[in-house]
């Protein structure tokens, strides 16, 4: 049987155990508090906890992704040891990270021409990025070939759907995503956007709706308009959250009821360190197979 492996980076925003129970391998990027690097772990070197208090607290974060020689450092085990690769990373519409690793890819075709490479921008992000992980570690467990898993992966990366919203604007404002002018008027008037992934992997401002109950139900029906199947949706559904579980479980008590075919219940996780750098807390992002992206 073919020897390679599946590889993804922390951003992809599952477990420790998922990983390990689906044999998923990922390498981390890294981000900074109040001036201190760490790992992005899922959570090892700092709880989820711990950073989301800190920044509610003022502290300063900053990112920083896997650069192509962390990324040959990483790859050439596998590839010593007889392994081919598909490596997915985060969305090149957030991120360079997809440079990075072609780049290390090159040099390392050339200097193991027997080993095969292959590169993949997920065009996702968080646990829908992880979803996306799932699926592939599916297939291979079917027994697909390695060249076929990775067309397979570029086909159809645009049917994972990304939706998102947040009840606290401050780190959308301090990033840039909302003015402060808007960020000002929003919080008065209790706006919560709801965002999506484009077909470029860029987080999209796509409506501004008033209240936490009125966005869990716009969530929700983006799932019924786009989702595979509409309400008889058999697929997995992933919700991730960066502080705000209550809110996330809102979201899936939701899913849970509106979609009876569910392959199992909605899994909830956090929003990882270097995507939650951005969003800060209150953000919950859900995540599902359906008709392909579009602008």
């Amino acid at each position: 049987m073919q020897k390679y492996i599946i590889s993804c980076c922390s951003t992809a925003d599952l477990t420790e155990e998922h990983f390990k129970n689906r044999d998923i391998h990922y390498v981390c990027f890294h981000y900074e508090l109040d001036g201190k690097e760490y790992s992005d772990d899922l959570g090892k070197s700092m709880s989820f906890a711990d950073f989301y208090s800190a920044m509610a607290n003022g502290a300063n974060t900053k990112t920083s992704q896997v650069n192509a020689e962390e990324f040959h450092d990483y790859f050439e085990p596998f590839l010593k040891d007889g392994f081919d690769i598909l490596h997915v990373t985060l969305s090149s519409g957030i991120s360079g990270v997809s440079n990075s690793a072609n780049l290390a890819a090159v040099e390392l075709r050339e200097q193991y021409p027997e080993r095969r490479i292959y590169i993949v921008d997920s065009l996702g992000a968080s646990s829908g990025y992880g979803l996306f992980m799932d699926k592939l570690a599916d297939l291979r467990d079917d027994g697909m070939e390695l060249e076929k898993l990775a067309a397979w992966a570029e086909e159809n990366k645009l049917r994972l759907h990304h939706w998102f919203f947040s009840t606290d604007l401050t780190f959308y404002i301090k990033g840039g995503r909302i003015s402060k002018t808007s960020g000002a008027i929003g919080g008065i008037l209790n706006i919560c956007p709801l965002l999506n992934m484009d077909a470029l992997g860029r987080l999209i401002p796509r409506y501004k709706i008033r209240g936490k109950k009125k966005v869990i139900q716009a969530i929700v029906q983006k799932m019924e308009e786009y989702a595979e199947d509409g309400l008889n949706y058999s697929g997995k559904c992933y919700i991730s959250n960066s502080a705000c579980y209550d809110d996330a479980k809102a979201v899936a008590d939701l899913v849970e009821q509106k979609f009876p075919k569910l392959n199992g219940h909605v899994e909830i996780n956090s929003v990882g360190t270097t995507i939650g750098s951005h969003t800060g807390p209150g953000t919950v992002a859900l995540f599902f197979w359906g008709s392909l992206r579009a602008e």
